[in-house]
């Protein structure tokens, strides 16, 4: 959560909660605002911004994936898998079963021929749970892990970009919440249709990869619509106010869509996506005056403007904060410009059999290249006072292709055709 930044340091709990409302450890990117849609084949950020109302569609495809810049949807089930076949012909006969599968559910449609009057020997090919929901602005967006690239002879077409992450300071990862072959992240309005996509991904998937791990979110955390009211992180603060827009053409081609330049040739359109779980110690933050509060976060709790400033969207005067101070640490000034575009939720797993509850935020940043941002961005959160209440539990970063561009395409068919 943090203004233009990436997230917090691993272990700093300030890092994670994204400098209140302008942050970047906990929300997005610290740009700004509002996305586009891909409609038509069009790219994303050329098409109109989905509508808000719940039961809309999202057109799958695009020059880029929805679910990056598309308007964030009020749900989250992210899943990373591991690949358990060594059959490259059957793995990329999942992925086009997949993307099948992924078009007609994003349109509202039930998988195969659905869930019921089919062969009753055999089992649906839809599990059902989805039926006479709407779409609820369902988006699937799929992401190759660097684990994948040890498979398939795929070692020379790994991105330099996707890096293994290096350790930051207070990491604290759990091996069974990190990593993984691939993942797809599902955003909808509708908890249910959203688990639904997984579910069924998963059930096209038997017997060639298997979910490593996942992640249900709610209340997101940033916005891609500024126009919108800034949406509040776990500990009550405005997270996202300067997040990338996703009307903003510009700083999306500069800071989220790879370029064909940036290699290798078949990310181009694509992104990089880094995922973190960050727990959020709240009992202590609870107990933590107000005051105390906005001086870790750099903004004031109310109405989510920067120290000094009466307005949440009033440029903040960094040299005014704390020099820990969230908000003035994830800032692009204090980055050498780095900028990410964030799509974080809140979550609340259970307790931790301690009295406390097990919950914080799920960070999502998407950028053009991880090195040149969260990296940089989450090595400077390092000395964030922030991360006295937080800490990184869960680490992943995946290379993100780019979309679908017609019927006959098939998500990842840049990397895995046999002439690419």
């Amino acid at each position: 959560m943090t203004d233009n930044s990436a997230e917090s340091a691993a272990p700093s709990r300030r890092a994670l909660i994204g400098w209140g409302g302008a942050g970047l450890a906990l929300g997005a990117a610290a740009a700004g605002g509002a996305v586009a849609v891909a409609r038509n084949g069009e790219s994303a950020d050329d098409a109109a911004p989905a509508g808000d109302e719940a039961g809309a569609a999202v057109d799958f495809h695009g020059a880029h994936q929805a679910g990056i810049a598309t308007p964030v949807q009020d749900r989250l089930h992210f899943a990373a898998f591991d690949v358990t076949t060594d059959d490259r012909a059957a793995f990329v006969r999942m992925l086009k079963d997949w993307t099948e599968a992924a078009r007609k559910m994003t349109a509202g449609q039930a998988v195969g021929e659905g869930a019921y009057g089919g062969l009753a020997e055999a089992p649906p090919d839809d599990t059902g749970e989805a039926l006479g929901l709407k779409p609820s602005r369902l988006t699937l967006t799929i992401g190759f892990g660097p684990t994948l690239f040890d498979k398939f002879g795929l070692q020379d077409r790994r991105p330099e970009a996707l890096i293994d992450l290096p350790k930051f300071a207070g990491d604290n990862l759990d091996k069974n919440r990190s990593g993984g072959d691939l993942c797809v992240q599902a955003c909808a309005d509708d908890p249910q249709v959203a688990v639904h996509a997984i579910r069924n991904l998963a059930r096209i998937g038997f017997g060639k990869v298997v979910i490593r791990w996942s992640q249900l979110g709610f209340g997101k955390t940033s916005s891609t619509t500024p126009e919108a009211q800034t949406p509040r992180n776990l500990m009550g603060f405005k997270d996202g106010t300067r997040n990338i827009a996703g009307t903003e053409t510009d700083r999306l081609k500069k800071f989220v869509w790879v370029d064909q330049k940036d290699g290798p040739e078949w990310m181009a359109g694509g992104s990089y996506l880094v995922a973190r779980r960050i727990r959020m110690h709240i009992e202590t933050w609870d107990r933590t005056s107000l005051q105390e509060q906005e001086d870790i976060i750099g903004r004031d709790k109310g109405e989510g403007a920067p120290v000094g400033k009466a307005k949440e969207r009033d440029e903040p005067f960094l040299k005014a904060m704390l020099p820990d101070a969230h908000v003035r640490l994830a800032h692009p000034d204090s980055n050498h410009g780095a900028t990410i575009l964030r799509r974080g939720y809140s979550f609340t797993d259970g307790t931790d059999g301690l009295g406390r509850l097990d919950a914080g935020l799920f960070f999502l940043a998407y950028q053009r290249d991880v090195r040149k941002g969260f990296v940089q961005i989450q090595r400077n959160l390092a000395t964030d006072t922030l991360n006295e209440y937080i800490q990184h539990v869960g680490s992943a970063v995946f290379a993100i292709p780019p979309g679908v561009r017609g019927e006959d395409d098939w998500w990842g068919s840049t990397l895995l055709t046999e002439e690419a």
